[in-house]
């Protein structure tokens, strides 16, 4: 490895010691979320991203934040300047200090939501000049802090033709890329300034990381780095593995199964498939979405989609946004917005059961080289939604979606319908949720097979439970005994929300009478716990946790010893499809059981309309 000069090797040395400084005063394992839905808070400071973790994400039930770039970067008069990085020592970037990204973390943790850093380390800065942190660089010498000339592949550049076969794999791997210099991944030096980056930014608490231009990199070079960043921290500062998703668009050249070891990867021909359904493109409407990326238990479709598990999808993002590859809102590039497309394949994504879903909060432009703006997100500290920043995150069929996609997870896709024209469509999640999309111009009426247990549920398109959770905010939806249910979903018009969306969740009253609840009582035996270990109970349903182990129902060990069964009684809404499975916590790290032999691979059961039920579980499935 080569060695760094004196004054080089001290300054990483005292940069590291004050990251590791901030890090003690990281927040200790909180409980978290479920993981199934983040969100993309581009540009956003970090004072702002812990204000709204605080106040809006996780209220609302979000697994995770992706942050920019936290390293140091070219200041530059644009969006792209944080992709140019300088300096991975000092975490001073545009969008804060050390100090600020350290508190920010806490506070999310402290709110349940994860924090996930955007990584850029297959490209440096162009040009010259003084970086964010104050330190400075120049890109014609190929000098900058911690790197020299030999760190840097040789100047060549990436032609089009390159993307289309297995021979331009080397150019797009180690020419330049939009013309910035880029680095040699493959060296044993380079590869050892990554680490101490990403090992930093999890000494803080950072949860896990999206690799920028991954198919511009090795996947040996990132399987290594990713071995040695493991080694020294199996799992994130929450006790779970650290998260990771990689940037990489599928094309002739590119092996997408060489990454899966890493992380899941963007699958952007989800985002590319919503583009042309949702506009009617290459005569493609909501209807052709099975052929395109297949059904559950039989994903891949016409268009070769990756499996679920290998996959992250989102609607937009800020590179999608600019050069034509999404739907877009209120921009230089079209308004998907105003007729409503934009939000109806959010609301699709977040319903759906394919991959990992992200959704994209960013800020109006009419220049797609616009910088973020100078005005904060809030105004007295109200946030100015669809003002300068779009806060898509708070628009409410997009927020209250987040709850039906967490109260669904493992849940089957199923109950496929179609409407006359093929732009509308409804399906169900298992017996958990139900959605219905409206495309068209016209209102579709029809009595739906919803699947879900009978009574009035709220239509969380529009509203949520009122606070006595007696009723809905907005409209509702009555689900009879055979789990029909008759509405109209409005057309898509810019004054409508074109969807109904209901889930169990959200149920106002079992069958048309009362909220009713199931006294529970689950006995689990043979866990093998260990001292500081519990037994908890954790499912889909809020008094279950919704899938938070650190919220789970707190079993009480009966006698003493590691196999002793554990029991408790817990207030379950009547009438409701339950999943769950038994974890042993130790207040920070979670031990699931097995997978059962279910289909959804959790325990099962339907509580009952009224009284009391017993639940013996046998064993501990290891």
């Amino acid at each position: 490895m080569q060695l760094l000069p004196t004054s080089r090797r001290l300054a990483h040395a005292l940069t590291l010691t004050a990251s590791a400084a901030l890090a003690l005063l990281a927040a200790p394992a909180q409980a978290l979320n479920p993981n199934s839905t983040s969100v993309q808070m581009f540009q956003w400071s970090w004072n702002d991203i812990a204000t709204e973790c605080t106040q809006w994400l996780g209220p609302k039930g979000f697994g995770g934040v992706q942050i920019s770039p936290p390293g140091a970067s070219k200041v530059a008069n644009g969006w792209w300047g944080v992709y140019q990085p300088v300096n991975y020592a000092n975490l001073t970037s545009r969008m804060g200090t050390p100090a600020q990204l350290q508190a920010m973390i806490n506070a999310c943790h402290t709110a349940g939501v994860r924090v996930y850093a955007d990584i850029v380390v297959n490209q440096m800065a162009d040009g010259s000049g003084t970086a964010t942190d104050g330190s400075t660089w120049n890109a014609n010498t190929l000098t900058y802090p911690f790197f020299s000339a030999s760190d840097f592949h040789a100047n060549c550049t990436i032609n089009p033709a390159d993307y289309n076969s297995p021979a331009g794999r080397s150019n797009v791997q180690n020419c330049r890329l939009g013309g910035l210099p880029d680095l040699a991944t493959e060296s044993a030096y380079v590869q050892g300034q990554i680490v101490n980056y990403l090992k930093a930014l999890l000494a803080m608490g950072v949860d896990g990381f999206r690799i920028d231009a991954a198919k511009h990199m090795p996947a040996t070079a990132w399987t290594s780095i990713m071995n040695t960043v493991k080694a020294a921290y199996p799992t994130n500062k929450q006790g779970e593995p650290i998260w990771v998703t990689q940037e990489i668009i599928n094309d002739g050249e590119v092996d997408r199964p060489s990454y899966f070891p890493i992380g899941t990867l963007n699958e952007f021909q989800f985002t590319s498939a919503m583009r042309d359904v949702f506009r009617n493109n290459n005569s493609l409407n909501l209807a052709s979405i099975p052929t395109v990326m297949g059904t559950w238990g039989n994903w891949g479709g016409t268009w070769g989609f990756i499996q679920p598990q290998n996959a992250t999808v989102f609607i937009t993002n800020w590179d999608t946004e600019r050069n034509g590859g999404s739907l877009n809102i209120n921009n230089a590039l079209g308004n998907d917005g105003a007729n409503q497309r934009y939000t109806l394949a959010n609301i699709f994504m977040l319903a759906q059961g394919y991959g990992e879903a992200q959704l994209y909060s960013g800020y109006k432009f009419s220049d797609t080289n616009a910088d973020r703006p100078t005005a904060s997100p809030y105004s007295g500290g109200v946030p100015q939604i669809n003002v300068v920043w779009d806060f898509a995150h708070r628009w409410t069929p997009l927020a209250n979606m987040v709850g039906f996609r967490n109260a669904s997870i493992g849940q089957a896709q199923q109950n496929w319908i179609v409407g006359d024209n093929g732009n509308q469509v409804a399906f169900s999640r298992g017996n958990v949720g139900f959605v219905a999309l409206n495309n068209s111009g016209s209102a579709w009426t029809r009595t739906f097979a919803t699947g879900l247990p009978a009574g009035t549920y709220c239509n969380v398109i529009n509203g949520t439970k009122n606070a006595a959770g007696t009723g809905c905010t907005a409209d509702s939806v009555t689900v009879d005994a055979s789990g029909n249910a008759s509405f109209t979903v409005p057309a898509n018009t810019s004054s409508n929300n074109p969807a109904v969306a209901i889930y169990t969740g959200q149920r106002t009253s079992a069958g048309g009478g009362g909220t009713g609840t199931c006294s529970v009582t689950f006995t689990i035996a043979n866990a093998s716990t260990t001292l500081g270990q519990n037994l908890r109970v954790v499912g889909n349903v809020v008094p279950l946790g919704s899938w938070a182990p650190g919220s789970g129902f707190a079993l009480t060990i009966q006698g003493s010893g590691a196999n002793v069964p554990w029991t408790g009684t817990v207030a379950l809404p009547a009438g409701t499809a339950i999943q769950y499975k038994y974890v042993k916590w130790n207040g920070s790290t979670a031990v699931w059981e097995s997978n059962q032999t279910t289909a959804s691979g959790n325990r099962e059961f339907t509580s009952c309309a009224s009284g009391a039920v017993t639940r013996n579980d046998g064993n501990f499935k290891f």
